[in-house]
């Protein structure tokens, strides 16, 4: 007996992410954790050229001790981006729609990634140990740790996991734009971090150097990628 009524096609399952991205992002994350290792040795060792160029980038970068009020306010404003709670506001809107379509493994990795990159940055600060740039209106004024920067790992964390979250949903052109908007925000975030004399060179690398291969490190292991099971469906796909 033939079966009556309409016939539903079964669920086309998500693509696999292409060996390729996986081995990109691998070498991304390689590379990254390169950086964060060396710079890290460098300032527990007191690598001699390593301390002299962050203290002379510090110094010529640092807006002073003196910085009026309004300067002081806007590089506070600037830095902002870098904070936890920051990454959560930007994020919400995200996360309600997640839950709204019961996109529980997104859910997921994005709220780890977002959320986890602060204790991780301040246990590597616990091991390093590193004190902040001694000036007067700076680093003196904190009682936190130096390596590495929290603001640049946090500012890293939510680029990084911004884009692999939006990066199906984007156009190629969308993508361009995207990515140097972020490459742009982290590095202007990094900077503040040295103008307002509160972290060293070294410091803002490797912070950056941590949220980059921590997002992309937690979005690799959780299928997070583009194509993965917990990726967004790309542009155009049924959902």
């Amino acid at each position: 007996m033939e079966p009556t009524g309409p016939v539903t096609a079964p669920a086309t399952p998500p693509a696999p992410v292409p060996h390729r991205t996986r081995r990109r992002v691998r070498a991304a994350i390689g590379g990254c954790v390169a950086v964060l290792v060396v710079l890290g040795a460098g300032v527990l060792t007191g690598f001699a050229p390593q301390a002299r160029l962050d203290e002379a980038v510090s110094r010529s970068l640092y807006a002073g001790d003196d910085r009026s009020a309004l300067v002081g306010g806007l590089l506070e404003v600037l830095t902002t981006p870098g904070v936890t709670w920051f990454r959560v506001l930007v994020f919400l809107p995200a996360l309600v729609w997640l839950v709204r379509r019961r996109r529980w493994r997104t859910l997921l990795w994005v709220v780890l990634a977002i959320t986890a990159i602060g204790p991780v940055t301040t246990a590597l600060k616990e091991l390093v140990g590193r004190a902040r740039p001694a000036f007067e209106n700076g680093g003196l004024t904190y009682e936190g740790l130096s390596y590495p920067s929290g603001h640049s790992s946090g500012i890293a964390t939510l680029v990084t996991v911004g884009l692999v979250l939006a990066w199906p949903r984007l156009t190629a052109r969308a993508r361009r734009g995207a990515l140097l908007a972020g490459v742009a925000l982290a590095v202007l975030v990094a900077l503040t971090r040295m103008w307002l004399g509160v972290h060293f060179l070294s410091d803002v690398l490797g912070g950056l150097a941590l949220g980059t291969a921590w997002s992309l490190a937690v979005a690799l292991v959780a299928r997070g990628l583009p194509g993965g099971a917990a990726a967004l469906p790309e542009r155009g796909a049924p959902r």
